[in-house]
């Protein structure tokens, strides 16, 4: 017990110090940050924030039906940490959403869920992410080509995004329809990492391709059983996004940009950047892309500044802080899943020895009673022979 409250002290010592080197590397965004909102209506941007936190509301929703598209219950208060710490780790552990996805599947087999399970609906939630940002493109591109044209570059860069959710919904689709393929992926990535650790004199891993791929040919089974649920998921996470775009327009309103066209591509553009960026969530370079989109529509140079800038500061500042907080309320920071877990396993297991115990007496009991009649048979005669 003293050890996991010295861990725990010591996660929160690193958290804070994360924290602390944002701020000191990029504090002065948020002071220029503070400067900018000034200058912009306020109605406008109270109403972007408030969208902007719907957004976070819709996916805790969403994680709910993910998991139990694949048949188990996640409270509406544990998932919504959720979607702040994913953020949290996806910020300081820059991997392809990756870091945030380990910290759900982590968070689930600590209570008690299935690991594949658990990968499974991460991985599901992060493909309705994915695609809810998808139908944005989709509808929003394809208004834009049939009203004032459309660059194809701009089109182009969109595909990124549809060809990431075509890749991680290739894994649910093979585990269902063919798991003999998973398998064999699987079991090369597994023979591969076994050779890195090799190189580093480490010993190979326990077997887990096999497990892993009947993980998720059940959890896609389960998918398929459950329609409505899949539904819903989707359905959330396509509102989220919608949230997210109608945040940048406030913000775009709240500074004089109302070019639809200008708006809906620079949405696009900080999304993406944001997505596939090599600094923690294109710290830097969504600013400057923001600009150079609105540039390219004709509006003003100090208009683009200051929508990226305040627009980053309420995407950026406003999860990864409360994310720093809502991160020490999941299982995997507390460490108690784990313990909890083997505390039942072991009053199962006592349970059941007792059980055996008692039918070992029931038994035993049993073989000695017949005993006691012969010994009375055997007093009567001696009395009828006395």
């Amino acid at each position: 017990m003293k050890s996991n409250l010295n861990v725990r002290k010591l996660l929160i010592g690193i958290v804070a110090i994360i924290v602390l080197a944002f701020i000191f590397m990029r504090g002065d965004q948020l002071v220029e940050l503070a400067d900018t909102v000034r200058q912009g209506s306020a109605l406008p941007l109270v109403v972007a924030i408030g969208t902007q936190l719907g957004k976070y509301a819709l996916q805790g929703v969403a994680y709910q039906y993910a998991f139990r598209s694949v048949g188990e219950r996640y409270q509406f208060r544990h998932t919504l940490p959720l979607v702040f710490g994913t953020f949290f780790m996806n910020t300081i552990a820059p991997s392809a959403n990756l870091a945030g996805i380990t910290l759900v599947v982590d968070d689930a087999r600590r209570r008690g869920i299935e690991g594949g399970k658990a990968m499974s609906a991460a991985l599901f939630m992060q493909i309705t992410i994915d695609s809810g940002f998808a139908v944005i493109i989709v509808v929003g591109f394809s208004a834009l080509a049939l009203t004032v044209g459309l660059p194809i570059g701009w089109f182009v860069f969109g595909l990124i995004d549809i060809a990431a959710v075509a890749a991680m919904s290739s894994v649910i689709v093979l585990g269902g329809r063919r798991p003999d393929l998973l398998k064999r992926f699987f079991r090369w990535v597994e023979r591969t990492f076994d050779k890195l650790r090799a190189r580093f004199k480490r010993g190979p891993l326990n077997p887990w391709a096999d497990s892993l791929t009947e993980s998720f040919s059940s959890a896609s089974r389960l998918l398929v059983a459950n329609p409505g649920q899949v539904t819903r998921t989707f359905l959330c996470s396509v509102g989220a996004s919608c949230c997210e775009l109608l945040c940048f327009v406030m913000v775009g309103i709240a500074f004089g940009v109302s070019n639809p066209e200008a708006l809906v591509c620079g949405y696009v553009v900080a999304t993406l950047f944001a997505m596939f960026s090599f600094t923690p969530q294109g710290v830097g370079f969504v600013e400057a892309a923001v600009l150079v989109a609105m540039t390219m529509f004709g509006e003003s140079s100090a208009a683009g500044m200051a929508l990226g800038i305040v627009y980053r500061g309420i995407v950026f500042w406003i999860p990864f802080l409360t994310g720093a907080v809502l991160i020490q309320t999941t299982s995997t920071f507390k460490g108690e899943g784990r313990k909890k877990n083997q505390s039942a396993q072991e009053a199962v297991a006592a349970a059941e020895e007792a059980l055996i115990a008692k039918g070992s007496e029931a038994e035993s009991s049993a073989v000695q009673k017949p005993a006691a009649p012969a010994s009375n048979a055997s007093d009567a005669a001696a009395r009828v022979e006395r």
